[in-house]
């Protein structure tokens, strides 16, 4: 997979977990666990593609 690809993949994955985590924050009922959890998958998500992309502009 190209780092272009995988980036891009990275990015619909930090999506979807920001539109999950939106829903989750809309119940007052949710879980308080698995919005922490959901935050924490989105920030493993971005700092891999921070990490990515100062790789990608250090190659240039």
């Amino acid at each position: 997979m190209s780092l272009e690809a995988h980036l891009a993949e990275l990015e619909r994955r930090h999506e979807a977990l920001e539109k999950e985590l939106e829903q989750a924050l809309a119940h007052p009922g949710s879980d308080d666990l698995e919005i922490n959890e959901l935050k924490r998958r989105k920030l493993h998500i971005k700092d891999e593609m921070t990490r990515l992309q100062a790789n990608q502009q250090a190659a240039v």
